[in-house]
């Protein structure tokens, strides 16, 4: 095969990190990056100068290669990429993904992949036309490509801890980055610039960052989808300024068909515990799962069994390239539109207080993304005279 050339859309830590794995995959060594594209320009070129320092002869980004702007997804779709690696905000991903597909390109799209259920509905309608055209899909939840929770996952599917009596998931972590705001900037360039601090764009951080607990709570009950949830939430600590519209703290209990509960618990406060693990209780034992962590499983009457912590982002690129190289059938945008889908059913019974079914959740035409998409445009989500964002409050917000 030709050299697989590839581009990315979104120049955040994250986007960085996955060019960095890509151009190191196991798969092929005849990779090129050779097109880049962010919202602003100083991302795009702190990006280039990066790459090409440290992969010069794996980069080849010339300036009319180098995309700015809110357009920047359409312009870098129409050179000749073979795959292009979805990093933007998630808010933008629905719509770039099906960009993408449209375009024909391979794709690998990260977590989470929408952040309402419109997005949802359009990540899951791409990914089948996708997968009818034989195109490569990889997510971005790489707990799933880990045998540290591939195979415990395996055996507890297979019967090892007996029927699964509820699970307990986990992403408490401190203070996450803002940015101030910047004189004359415009509503709109201050929310990308803070993007996880506002729905539209985040999806809040129960969907942003949680979302890899859900995930695999979901992936324990054989991803099966909860039918319903009920939450609390809040923001105890993360009012001023220089903060957003999101809670700083949620707690979920999501209920299966079967009757089993997936208690889900994540929190971003200064000075509390931490953790970033997944939990499942069985009849015959149990499972203790850190993100980034050992495992250990425990089968009553046996010696516990344990994982070490390996690798995680480079198995994403790793798998992509390989799938593509070997024309292996890879079309996963699905899983995490569901697993997105769980978390913005939590989101929903937090914001509103009420018991929220998945069926009102998944049919919900409420689309947060703008309706016009300029830097001069309305965004949605104002502060009021003292700066303060208003966030959602349970019993009075609708939130589906």
């Amino acid at each position: 095969m030709a050299t697989i050339k590839f581009g990315l859309i979104g120049c955040g830590g994250r986007g960085r990190g996955a060019v960095a794995c890509a151009l190191k995959n196991k798969a092929t060594k005849d990779v090129k990056f050779v097109a880049v594209a962010d919202a602003f320009e100083g991302s795009v070129e702190a990006t280039v100068n990066q790459f090409t320092k440290q992969f010069p002869d794996q980069v080849d980004l010339p300036k009319e290669r180098q995309f700015v702007g809110l357009d920047c997804c359409e312009q870098l779709l129409k050179t000749d990429c073979d795959v292009v690696l979805l990093c933007e905000p998630p808010g933008f991903r629905p719509r770039h993904f099906k960009a993408a597909v449209d375009a024909g390109k391979h794709i690998f799209i990260e977590k989470p992949v929408a952040v309402d259920a419109p997005g949802v509905r359009m990540v899951m309608e791409a990914n089948a036309k996708a997968k009818a055209n034989k195109q490569i899909v990889l997510n971005g939840h790489e707990l799933r490509l880990e045998p540290k929770h591939r195979e415990p996952i395996q055996m507890i599917h297979d019967g090892i801890i007996g029927d699964i009596q509820y699970i307990r998931v986990f992403f408490s972590t401190g203070r996450i980055w803002t940015r101030p705001r910047r004189e004359g900037q415009t509503e709109m360039q201050h929310q990308m610039t803070n993007w996880y601090h506002f729905v539209w764009l985040s999806g809040d951080h129960i969907v942003e960052q949680h979302v890899h607990d859900i995930d695999v709570m979901n992936w324990f009950m054989k991803d099966r989808h909860p039918v319903e949830a009920n939450g609390m939430g809040g923001r105890a600590v993360r009012v001023g300024p220089d903060f957003g519209e999101i809670f700083d703290h949620h707690s979920v209990e999501y209920v299966f068909e079967n009757g089993v509960r997936g208690f889900s618990n994540c929190r971003q406060i200064p000075g509390c515990w931490g953790s970033y693990s997944q939990h499942a209780y069985g009849t015959k034992g149990y499972i203790n799962m850190n993100g980034q962590g050992k495992v250990t499983l425990y089968v009553n009457g046996q010696e516990p069994r344990v994982w070490e912590q390996g690798e995680n982002h480079q198995l994403e690129q790793d798998t992509l390239f390989d799938a593509i190289l070997n024309g292996k059938e890879l079309c996963n945008a699905d899983i995490a539109a569901q697993s997105a889908m769980t978390a913005i059913l939590g989101r929903m019974a937090t914001y509103s207080g009420k018991v929220v079914k998945w069926e009102d959740a998944i049919n919900s035409q409420l689309d947060t993304f703008p309706k016009n998409l300029a830097w001069d445009a309305d965004p949605g989500p104002k502060p009021d005279e003292h700066g303060i964002y208003p966030c959602a409050k349970p019993g009075v917000t609708v939130a589906w």
